[in-house]
């Protein structure tokens, strides 16, 4: 496995390798001199239907005759080629993950904010759904 992701160009339009960049949105590397100049090599833009973006994980499955580019994408591009490229109901499930994660961030701040402001533990764990000995972890 490699720390890249790539670009790849595939022999017909119906490949399931990858993602289609314009799937993605607006990603970084595509407006770099590499890329253009690669792209302009072969004679297609980032819109063609033969142009996929690889994450990581699945460069192995890239045939060895394909035609690729390394590029660099950012913590939060890479996580939008990944969720682009698992299936419907998985991109479903990893939506409701990254949902329970804007919750539960901050969950300690706030358990000890309650708590200082005199809301008794009991209570905050009743309310929060939180295990009482959690709650009262977060007052020390």
């Amino acid at each position: 496995m490699t720390d890249d992701a790539y670009l790849v160009l595939v022999n017909g339009t119906g490949s399931t390798l990858g993602v289609p960049p314009g799937a993605v949105g607006d990603l970084v590397c595509m407006d770099t001199p590499a890329v253009r100049a690669w792209l302009h090599a072969f004679g297609i833009t980032a819109n063609s239907p033969q142009l996929r973006l690889v994450p990581p994980e699945a460069t192995s499955a890239v045939p060895e005759d394909a035609e690729r580019l390394p590029v660099p994408l950012g913590e939060e591009e890479l996580s939008r080629v990944r969720h682009q490229a698992v299936p419907r109901d998985v991109a479903r499930l990893e939506d409701e993950l990254l949902a329970y994660r804007s919750i539960t961030d901050g969950r300690d701040a706030l358990l000890t904010r309650a708590l200082a402001a005199g809301v008794p533990a009991h209570r905050v764990a009743e309310l929060t759904g939180e295990d009482l000995a959690v709650v009262e972890a977060a007052a020390r």
